[in-house]
């Protein structure tokens, strides 16, 4: 069952508007969730904000957001100057421009949205977007307020609906050259590449979404079950050992003895 949508608003491209909705793509609703207990009374631990130089508890209504300009010294912001910098309307998606689809890179994606029509009439508008854009090779870019901060986002076609990516912002996104700079560029050993090459048909397989399995929560619903029957919880794993520092490998031997022992694996 689809899980309802947590957004409504407008999809609009110059004088054409439909009315859309948005869910999340992803979620995190079948995750283990803990709640912080007093151990000695078993009774739930609640947060509360205190102030740092006299300790006592900061009323609600009292709370303020400050920026730092030096120590213990701060520009304060109410929230009313803070929703004046918005945009004016949170429910439209006007989508300002068009780039190509494959002129944003993968580190740009923030979060996915699936983005559907919201009214049979509506459907038409909708989808003559979408296939306009999956024609031109094209993805629209468009702002919208979304978890309670103004977002590019950007409108990807997809089958027959439109997924709608949040992008992250311009200073969250760090050059890769300032990392990748220092690597050796000259060619690898045509002998190396080919094994390598061998090794990873060896391990290739069709993706499926269980090879994204989360194996600790697996476990931690197992020890959970066992205490609850007041069962023993299990001995903890011991962890593998890091190479020792300085043993040098003969990469040629090391791959040759990789690929021999997925053959033999696959014998099996």
């Amino acid at each position: 069952m689809a899980p309802r949508s947590f957004w409504k608003g407008y999809l609009k491209l110059s004088l054409v508007t439909c009315p859309v909705s948005m869910m999340p793509a992803t979620g995190e609703g079948e995750k283990l969730r803990f709640h912080t207990l007093n151990a000695r009374t078993g009774h739930r631990v609640l947060s509360q904000y205190v102030d740092a130089a006299t300790g006592k508890p900061v009323a609600e209504d009292a709370a303020v957001k400050g920026y730092p300009r030096g120590e213990d010294d701060y520009v304060l912001l109410e929230d009313d100057e803070i929703d004046a910098v918005a945009l004016e309307s949170t429910r439209t998606i006007d989508i300002d421009m068009f780039v190509p689809a494959d002129s944003i890179g993968w580190i740009w994606y923030d979060k996915p949205h699936y983005l559907v029509p919201d009214d049979p009439i509506g459907e038409e508008a909708f989808c003559v977007i979408r296939d306009a854009m999956a024609a031109t090779g094209t993805v629209g870019i468009s702002r919208l307020v979304l978890y309670r901060r103004e977002r590019a986002v950007m409108l990807e076609p997809r089958d027959k609906g439109i997924v709608l990516w949040t992008l992250r912002y311009g200073d969250e996104v760090r050059p890769e050259a300032d990392y990748f700079q220092d690597i050796d560029e000259g060619k690898v050993d045509a002998g190396l590449l080919k094994l390598v090459t061998r090794l990873i048909d060896e391990r290739k397989a069709p993706w499926d979404p269980a090879m994204v399995a989360d194996p600790v929560q697996d476990r931690l619903l197992d020890i959970i079950a066992a205490k609850a029957k007041g069962r023993k919880r299990a001995a903890k794993p011991k962890a593998d050992k890091p190479p020792a520092a300085g043993n040098v490998v003969n990469i040629m031997d090391a791959l040759k003895k990789s690929i021999a022992a997925e053959s033999k694996g696959k014998r099996r």
